[in-house]
């Protein structure tokens, strides 16, 4: 993220006022604190213009190993439920 802000000409008082953090926390979302607040970190993304780039990390088609999980805990054979006796 840091290339990215310098790409932009971004100081780091003005990122960090805009995202409403501290300078310290975005020198730590920059170096890829793993204690950073995940808000913090997409609020960073936002006033970057770069959240875009996270829209395919949760969607679910994209998700091979999940696919694959699934695919080999469905049963082989759908069993019938035994009907209602209740007269």
């Amino acid at each position: 993220m840091r290339i990215a802000r310098v790409r932009r000409r971004l100081s780091t008082e003005h990122l960090a006022q805009a995202c409403g953090i501290s300078r310290r926390t975005l020198y730590r979302v920059e170096t890829g604190d793993p204690g950073i607040a995940m808000g913090t970190f997409l609020s960073v993304l936002w006033k970057l213009g770069l959240l875009e780039s996270l829209r395919g990390v949760a969607d679910p088609d994209t998700d091979d190993h999940g696919k694959i999980l699934e695919a080999a805990s469905r049963p082989r054979r759908v069993r019938t439920p035994a009907p209602d006796n209740d007269f």
